[in-house]
């Protein structure tokens, strides 16, 4: 006789449900705790009026300057993003499962890739300033270092995703490990590489600005040395250029990627007899184009940066002495609560952004609202454009020293970024659904709320923690102009020579995001 019992309730969903809806309880009495409301941004409209007054009109500096100022900044972010994809490449190939089989090796080169993720890029710059020297060199290090921890997971994750049957054929054909990688990955992995390069290249672009703040040359310097003098018209007018520089990259990546990732499917023109090469078409033509137009700019970044490898292997040896200056941590008092400031501050931020995010996201999708996307879309793209640190200041500026404006600019970048993850995840959903919900009769409202938005919807949930883990990291650099948080514990540890109390920062920070990395990691394994 066969006992029949009832089968015991998933337990996941709803302790999913739960958990989100404590971060949500969490973020709102955040709001509330930092006193971020209507009444104190009516009280700041003053403020606003008055640092507008300040500001204007902007006070550009003269053109030489100017173009030698970009110049710098765009030679700093090119050799870092060429750095990081040079050392990306090879962890990746050791971390992918797929081209290596021995599981010490893929786990030391995941955590090689972690690592350089969770130590921020102003700490990196930090150390190489006491090894190089101001300059050049310790931001492309810093900046390039730092990038591998995004670059090298997404590089890893292309490769353990490729078609094995070219693989195969290659190797059948008696070719070694090496003509095996070249021949049989490296073509599959080509699109994900250069796309990923290009979306560093963008957010380089931005971290530039703030490593200007602890003494990376360009643009970024130049602003901090203006604010510092409270020349709001020179430090505006240069982050007015940054902007135009972040929205100009933005489109010319876009338009890279979509000549070299999506290209047409043509027929080839029939090979003439004895012609061994294909022939010159415009699609060949304009693939070599862009390569040596990129050859041409990395090797006038390297120029532009004035590296030196003589400088470099000469200052090597300092590194041990520099790395002992961070040892034993210091643990000072004030950190537990400036920590926990910092947290209040990204879940705030999340929160009041996602507000916005998510209409503005939905309103930039082409299957949503056809008619406003565009616009909508370039919106969001501004918004993105704008340094965070930037906006911090402003926001400083007008609301006074605190969390509230590290608060409030984090959440204007939520908008930027997560309003342009709800808009791809709308558009990716499936039409059909959309299609058989419509030719029943019902209204566009209707087949968003009841088939477009359901199927984004586990997508949302993993954008936003994303935006959260995110957040955090950025509230800590934030503290650097005042913005609140344990990054003006971090900003004057360093002034002060206190090593070891920034060690000690980046440990507690380290902490706290891998806690919101693991309980993300959860949450997305149950939504989807």
């Amino acid at each position: 006789m066969t006992v029949r019992t009832l089968a015991r309730p998933k337990t996941g969903p709803v302790a999913a449900t739960l958990t989100l809806l404590a971060l949500f309880a969490l973020a709102a009495w955040a709001v509330g705790d930092l006193r971020i409301n209507v009444a104190t941004l009516v009280d700041s409209a003053g403020n606003a009026a008055d640092f507008a007054g300040r500001m204007l009109p902007l006070d550009f500096p003269p053109a030489g300057e100017l173009l030698k100022l970009t110049g710098q900044t765009l030679s700093i972010v090119v050799c870092s993003t060429l750095l990081s994809v040079v050392i990306s490449i090879v962890l990746a190939v050791l971390a992918a499962g797929n081209t290596t089989p021995h599981r010490g090796a893929r786990f030391a080169s995941r955590a090689v890739i972690v690592a350089a993720r969770a130590v921020p890029d102003v700490v990196l710059a930090i150390v190489f300033f006491r090894v190089f020297g101001f300059g050049a060199m310790a931001g492309i290090l810093a900046m390039g270092l730092h990038s591998v921890g995004m670059v090298g997971k997404l590089y890893a994750d292309a490769i353990e995703q490729i078609d094995e049957g070219p693989r195969a054929a290659v190797r059948a054909g008696g070719a070694a490990g090496g003509q095996e990688l070249i021949a049989g990955v490296l073509p599959q992995v080509l699109p994900a590489l250069v796309a990923t390069a290009l979306h560093r290249l963008d957010i380089n672009l931005r971290v530039s600005v703030v490593l200007g703040f602890v003494g990376v040359d360009g643009l970024g310097y130049a602003i901090a040395t203006s604010l510092r003098e409270l020349d709001y018209r020179r430090g505006m007018a240069l982050a007015l250029v940054v902007l135009i520089l972040c929205v100009v990259v933005e489109f010319l990546s876009g338009a890279i990627r979509n000549a070299l990732l999506r290209p047409k499917v043509t027929m080839p023109p029939p090979r003439r007899a004895g012609q061994v090469s294909p022939q010159w078409t415009m699609a060949r033509i304009g693939k070599t184009g862009y390569a040596v137009l990129t050859l041409v700019i990395v090797l006038a970044s390297i120029w532009g940066a004035h590296l030196s490898a003589g400088q470099f292997f000469g200052a090597l040896g300092n590194l041990g002495h520099t790395l002992s200056l961070f040892w034993p941590p210091e643990f000072l008092p004030v950190l537990a609560g400036d920590l926990w400031e910092t947290v209040k501050i990204a879940l705030a931020a999340t929160l009041l952004g996602a507000v916005l995010a998510l209409p503005f996201g939905a309103l930039a999708a082409r299957n949503v609202a056809p008619n406003a996307a565009r616009f909508f879309r370039l919106l969001i793209v501004g918004v993105r454009g704008i340094p965070e640190l930037v906006l911090a200041i402003v926001f400083v500026v007008i609301s006074g020293l605190g969390p509230v404006a590290g608060a409030l600019a984090l959440a204007v970048g939520v908008v930027g970024l997560l309003g342009k993850l709800v808009a791809d995840s709308l558009e990716e959903v499936d039409p059909g659904v959309e299609q058989a919900l419509r030719a029943t009769g019902a209204g566009r409202w209707q087949v968003f709320f009841s088939a477009t938005l359901p199927q984004a919807a586990p997508a949302f949930v993993a954008h936003v923690l994303y935006q959260l883990d995110v957040n955090i990291r950025s509230a800590t650099l934030l503290g650097i102009v005042g913005a609140g948080g344990i990054g003006f514990d971090l900003l004057n540890a360093s002034r002060v020579l206190e090593f070891g109390a920034v060690t000690a920062i980046l440990a507690l920070v380290f902490v706290v995001v891998m806690a919101v990395e693991l309980l993300a990691v959860g949450l997305r394994r149950v939504v989807r």
